[in-house]
């Protein structure tokens, strides 16, 4: 399709066709390394990933065991600046990490 081109002069089957049933968003986190990777891991929808959620959840049940599977007890975690990793929230995190440690 050209830029420009207006939609009335497109075929119906070359346009494409989206559903209003589906997920607008989904949020998943993965573990990579030159390790490995991870399998993905979805957050449920209409979950709000705080700071808790985070660490008891994600963390917790899921990241660091499958982390663990990839690359053993022997790794670097790096979060980057999401809302549920920053400030007081960090500080919890890396507590968790070091207790589970």
């Amino acid at each position: 399709m050209l830029v420009g081109t207006k939609k009335r002069f497109i075929q119906p089957s070359h346009r494409l066709r989206t559903r209003s049933t589906l997920s607008k968003s989904v949020m998943v986190s993965v573990a990579v390394s030159k390790m490995g990777v991870t399998e993905l891991m979805f957050v449920e929808p209409r979950v709000k990933v705080n700071g808790q959620y985070y660490r008891n959840v994600l963390l917790s049940q899921q990241m660091i065991p499958a982390i663990r599977q990839v690359a053993g007890d022997i790794f670097v975690f790096q979060q980057d600046s999401a809302l549920a990793h920053r400030g007081d929230r960090a500080r919890d995190t890396i507590q968790l990490l070091q207790r589970d440690a």
